[in-house]
């Protein structure tokens, strides 16, 4: 390997948490803000497309979940290929597919072609940025990892935010398709987010990100167990929340101010819980375990909101506790299986994950159709989520036991170090 490029080589056992390192956590706050953001914003083109196509909730909802499984799916590919070439070229290049994914869904005939283009070549778009630039960014940051993560993923709330009003003016003033041309130009701005990458040769960099003894550690796969259920949560009510509002008989400007409401409290949650988290005055996954738990329980909560200051009101909870939970489920992550295995183990979590994301919004959707209340799908979402809590309960039981089982191993060394002796201590 050049020693030039060796020295430029952020090696995970010495992260500089800083410097240059800011510099990516900008990066990643704006892929963060044009990949999962624009998804959230989606509900806006949701409403449209709806009434274009004279669909089913379920038709129409396999756009965004397409997308979302795509992204799961795409995150071990997004690994690899960055592995094998360099981070700054796979991002680019996954800023170029999700632009053209929005521009070719601007011109599409029907749901299938949407499902190509907006679903799927968008999805993997998202994909080759996401991944890449999340890794890079937990090699950057150890000690303020927590803070880091949670101000990178901020920028999901904040585009959510600028975008979502902004997306509903240019339907009423080009309709859908126009808007999403617009969309498809914005998407190249994830192209600039593209940051340089620490080189190896390419067989051991891959071999690195394809690390298949993650599957024998059982704590990442109780974590990614946990990860399928919160991903059937998670997605539907961002997807749902203007329909439902609409249905309700809110105006449809309000209804968009609803998700600039939870994308508001969202940042809020972000921030508080990833500098509350970088304290360590509580274990990280116990603290995922709480927001989880509220979570779902404030989306059990939301049939009861009818009105507009009520639906206001269930936004600013549903966006606080949904920050809070993304904003340190990274790090429990690479609290499970260690910053040198992370990029691997986020590949691979995504792709289990990918389950849940694919079904979450048809299922909501089902429910939709069949009870003709979108109030069921914010139901639904709500009982997999107290179910993927159920699973940090396990975890955290399987971290205890570790700690214990560590600690019986190091007593011995311990009293040797002493100068004791097993064998007077024994008699006496």
């Amino acid at each position: 390997m050049d020693s030039s490029i060796r020295r430029k080589e952020v090696r995970p056992g010495n992260p500089p948490d800083g410097g240059y390192g800011w510099f990516v956590l900008l990066s990643t706050f704006l892929v963060f803000g044009l990949t999962f953001g624009v998804i959230k914003a989606f509900g806006v083109f949701y409403v449209e497309i709806h009434r274009y196509f004279a669909t089913t909730a379920t038709g129409t909802s396999w756009i965004t979940s397409i997308a979302v499984a795509t992204v799961h799916i795409g995150a071990p590919v997004g690994a690899a290929l960055s592995a094998r070439f360099s981070h700054r070229a796979v991002v680019m290049l996954g800023g170029a597919l999700s632009s053209v994914g929005m521009i070719a869904g601007a011109y599409a005939q029907n749901l299938v072609q949407l499902y190509v283009t907006v679903g799927f070549l968008s999805g993997l778009g998202y994909a080759l940025t996401w991944t890449p630039t999340v890794t890079m960014l937990g090699r950057y940051f150890e000690k303020r990892r927590p803070m880091a993560n949670g101000l990178a993923s901020a920028g999901e709330c904040m585009i959510t935010f600028l975008v979502t009003p902004l997306f509903q003016l240019l339907v009423d003033c080009y309709s859908w398709r126009g808007a999403m041309l617009i969309l498809g130009g914005l998407e190249l701005n994830l192209c600039g987010g593209a940051e340089p990458g620490r080189r190896a040769t390419p067989g051991r960099r891959v071999l690195r990100y394809v690390d298949y003894t993650l599957v024998k550690n059982g704590r990442f796969v109780v974590y990614s167990l946990f990860g399928v259920f919160a991903a059937l949560g998670f997605f539907a009510p961002a997807l749902f929340l203007v329909p439902y509002a609409r249905s309700r008989g809110v105006q449809e400007y309000q209804a968009a101010a609803l998700m600039s409401i939870s994308a508001a409290s969202d940042l809020t949650g972000r921030v508080a819980c990833g500098w509350l988290a970088n304290l360590r005055l509580v274990e990280t996954a116990r603290l995922l375990t709480v927001t989880v738990t509220v979570l779902g329980t404030v989306l059990l909560l939301c049939p009861l909101a009818t009105s507009f200051p009520a639906l206001a009101g269930f936004s600013a909870a549903y966006g606080l506790a949904f920050g809070a939970t993304v904003s340190i489920h990274i790090t429990v992550l690479a609290d499970v299986v260690g910053v040198a295995q992370l990029g691997s183990a986020l590949g691979f979590f995504m792709l289990i994950r990918s389950s849940g994301g694919l079904l979450g919004p048809p299922i909501a959707g089902v429910f939709i159709d069949k009870m003709s209340d979108y109030g069921t799908g914010f139901l639904m979402a709500g009982v997999a989520l107290i179910v993927s809590a159920l699973f940090l309960l396990l975890l955290h039981q399987m971290n205890r036991r570790e700690e214990r089982t560590a600690k019986t191993c190091r007593l011995p060394r311990d009293y040797e170090k002493g100068g004791g002796d097993w064998e007077k201590e024994d008699r006496e």
